[in-house]
């Protein structure tokens, strides 16, 4: 049996959920940044989504230097809206065995400037319906990756916020903040939480 230095359990796979809401409506909408982070990981595997029975698209493969420090991971976009995604999630967790200790959940974060990155384990929802329902589901103790969106301009109310495309100023920065996030979901893996904040935390 082998076992796992980073968490300090039985080796078994990393369950990487990204929210966002379906459909290509949704796909360029500030909420959608986990979607968009999760895609960039499932390109990078070499993998493409595939439609699972817990109502969610998956792709599973490895992260890390195969042999040497190579973690299993499944990647999912719940195909739920936001404010459901416990659902989906909690199926994923308990169709491949996964202990909230290897759970990590990508989202955006409107406490944050637009592009920075906050990984942290545990917390509140702060007003997060997807988190809400996440952490009814899993309880409160995984991991996030928090991808700062900024606040709304003005009297802007957040629901039309983050239900709106992302700014063309942004759009040109985009790219460059979606990989790093992916960057940091890898470090988070592969080396811990530690060392994913000291390099990630902006």
């Amino acid at each position: 049996m082998t076992t796992d230095a980073s968490t300090g359990g039985t080796a078994g796979p990393w369950l990487v959920a990204g929210l966002g809401n379906p459909g290509p409506g949704y796909a360029g909408n500030r909420h959608n940044v986990g979607f968009l982070v999760t895609d960039l990981l499932a390109s990078r595997l070499g993998g493409k989504f595939r439609t699972h029975k817990s109502r969610a698209r998956v792709v599973e493969g490895r992260v890390g230097v195969p042999g040497v420090s190579g973690r299993r991971v499944v990647l999912a976009q719940p195909m739920s809206f936001m404010n459901l995604s416990g659902g989906p999630v909690g199926a994923l967790r308990d169709f491949y065995k996964v202990p909230v200790e290897r759970i990590v959940v990508v989202h955006d974060e409107l406490d944050i400037d637009f592009g920075a990155l906050r990984l942290k384990k545990g917390g509140g929802d702060n007003g997060h319906n997807g988190l809400k329902s996440l952490t009814k589901t899993l309880g409160p103790d995984y991991f996030r990756v928090r991808f700062g969106v900024g606040r709304p301009p003005g009297r802007m109310p957040v629901a039309d916020y983050v239900l709106k495309d992302f700014s063309g100023a942004e759009r040109k920065e985009l790219d460059y903040f979606v990989d790093r996030a992916a960057d940091a979901v890898e470090t988070l893996i592969v080396d811990g939480l530690e060392r994913a904040q000291s390099t990630y935390n902006s």
